[in-house]
């Protein structure tokens, strides 16, 4: 069995990944030339293309290393061919989670900014600002509740918020997660007005872009914080400059953007000036990237492999791509 690994992420745990598979697997590493493909039985990356498909046509697994499936060329793939992908990456999440709450709600961010320039911004030196509430009793509100939202309140819970989520499906059981109340996306606007922290984890759909818009960033108000960790346009883009720079809200932790880079790593996220903004938490979509994380997602897409192997089914399968 040949399989060819693309994913850059992986690179660190190479030794941890190579143990891991059955006796006779020869890896080839960030070759993604027609020689490679043309052998290949297994693809480990992010981004298939219908031109690479073409060459492939030994292939039997398509093994994303990660989540997100929506570079894989579905449409052109073999219905002989698995889809598979992994996940690990929602402790790490809730993690940023946690923290960008902490940050944005005390005010960090700011008083980071200021004391920079010699400005002891608190209300201790400054009666003018007041003084910042404590995340203990916050309103937290869901917009979306899979494996990110259910760990991060699982987290925010231990210091003492209330939770309320909206979901697609509407189904979620509130009791059962310890929430204040559920509902679907259209009771969104009551999510946003009765929050004091958002967080956003939903997956992106044509129904999902542009979900959370002006009127929503007003509803959540001067002193709500917005965490983004799912996709940036479920977020208006415009909408939320214009709220932050207006301080319609307090502040905003933006870890999933607008635009992203070439393999240089260098683009602006977005066309608007955020990195201007002080009252904004910019990262470039790390909140999951962890060693943790990776180390738990090379043992599964090992065990995929394996499972291909021996001819067993395999596990965290796309649904809706491969035939039986």
């Amino acid at each position: 069995m040949k399989v060819v690994v693309v994913d850059p992420s992986l690179v660190p745990h190479r030794e941890r990944f190579e143990a891991g598979l059955p006796a006779g697997t020869t890896v080839v590493w960030g070759d993604t030339t027609e020689a490679a493909l043309r052998e290949a039985d297994v693809f480990v990356g992010s981004r298939f293309t219908p031109e690479m498909s073409a060459v492939a046509k030994k292939l039997l697994l398509v093994h994303v290393a990660g989540a997100g499936t929506d570079k894989v060329a579905f449409d052109v793939l073999s219905p002989k061919v698995f889809v598979a992908n992994t996940f690990h990456h929602e402790q790490s999440i809730a993690e940023y989670v946690l923290a960008a709450a902490v940050l944005l709600r005390r005010n960090f961010l700011e008083q980071d900014w200021a004391l920079r320039e010699d400005v002891w911004a608190t209300s201790v030196y400054d009666r003018s600002i007041p003084q910042p509430r404590a995340l203990h009793g916050a309103r937290v509100g869901f917009v979306g509740f899979g494996h990110i939202g259910r760990r991060s309140w699982h987290l925010l819970r231990a210091l003492g918020t209330e939770g309320a989520a909206v979901t697609g499906s509407g189904t979620l059981d509130a009791a059962a997660e310890g929430l204040s109340w559920t509902a679907d996306v259209g009771a969104l606007d009551r999510l946003m007005s009765e929050s004091e922290v958002v967080v956003v984890s939903a997956p992106l759909t044509e129904r999902t872009t542009g979900l959370i818009g002006a009127d929503q960033l007003r509803a959540l108000g001067p002193e709500g914080v917005l965490i983004n960790v799912a996709r940036g346009p479920l977020v208006a883009e415009t909408a939320l400059y214009e709220a932050l720079a207006a301080r319609t809200i307090a502040a905003a932790a933006i870890d999933v953007w607008y635009r992203y880079p070439d393999s240089d790593g260098h683009a602006a996220p977005s066309e608007l000036p955020f990195a201007k903004l002080p009252n904004v938490l910019m990262t470039p979509h790390s909140s999951g990237v962890t060693r943790n994380t990776f180390i738990g997602r090379v043992d599964d897409v090992v065990a995929n492999i394996g499972r291909l192997h021996r001819g067993e089914p395999l596990q965290n399968l796309v649904v809706g791509h491969q035939l039986s």
